[in-house]
């Protein structure tokens, strides 16, 4: 009698190899499983449960969020040790973790969500976790210290909507990374099934938030693509610029 068979992604989970069906899911796309010295090929794929599973993360990060901020700060270098960061959409904490990776003093991680934190970066030390907390709020407010680093992942909302909030409550001079995500920004009449394929509408989007980032008082404004694509496949862009 053959085995019992279960998704690949499924089982990974079930092995204890991968803490959800998603870090499992990138790591077969990135190709790093194998059952039974075979690849497997895709999530759904199915393979026996007494398979021999060899797996490797597809990143050391909580999120993807980290490869791109990784990847962002090789392209645009900004000075992280010692200095006090506001991750703007913290999320599960993927910027948070690199910010800390490289030094960070302390992060203020803002985020309209709840738990969503990564465990391994709940009560850090260095964290100030704000959830429930939406950026736009705080206009005209402080924080209890003024970070002079910004990073900013939101969704669903236009960059343009956060980045002057999020930049009053900067010291200066200050550097800033900001994730462009054309899916939020185009017009319907582009935006078809949430996908933005356009090489022209991309542009005219990035154009768009590098004016907007120096009518704000930004400088040194770098645009350029992030290093991997959107979970859901969209192409994504970052902001790089200094104030102050």
């Amino acid at each position: 009698m053959s085995p019992a068979r279960k998704r690949a992604d499924v089982l990974l989970v079930e092995r204890g190899l991968f803490e959800s069906r998603a870090r499992a899911r990138a790591a077969i796309e990135a190709g790093l499983v194998t059952a039974d010295d075979k690849p497997v090929s895709k999530p759904s794929e199915t393979i026996g449960e007494d398979a021999v599973i060899q797996a490797e993360p597809a990143h050391p990060y909580v999120s993807r969020g980290g490869v791109k901020l990784a990847g962002a700060l090789e392209r645009y270098p900004i000075e992280i040790e010692d200095h006090i960061c506001l991750d703007v959409g913290a999320s599960t904490g993927g910027f948070t973790e690199v910010l800390l990776a490289n030094g960070a003093s302390l992060v203020f991680a803002v985020d309209v969500g709840t738990s969503q934190l990564h465990p391994s970066l709940r009560g850090h030390p260095k964290i100030v976790s704000m959830e429930e907390t939406d950026i736009r709020a705080y206009d005209g407010k402080r924080l209890p210290a003024r970070p002079d680093v910004v990073v900013i992942d939101v969704s669903f909302i236009s960059l343009k909507s956060v980045l002057p909030v999020a930049l009053s409550l900067a010291a200066a001079p200050m550097s800033l990374l900001a994730l462009i995500k054309p899916q939020f920004e185009a017009d319907r009449k582009h935006n078809k099934k949430g996908i933005i394929r356009d090489a022209a509408v991309h542009q005219a989007i990035c154009d768009d938030i590098a004016a907007f980032a120096a009518s704000l008082g930004c400088t040194d404004i770098e645009v350029f693509p992030s290093s991997i694509a959107g979970g859901d496949g969209n192409i994504e862009f970052f902001l790089g610029a200094r104030r102050g």
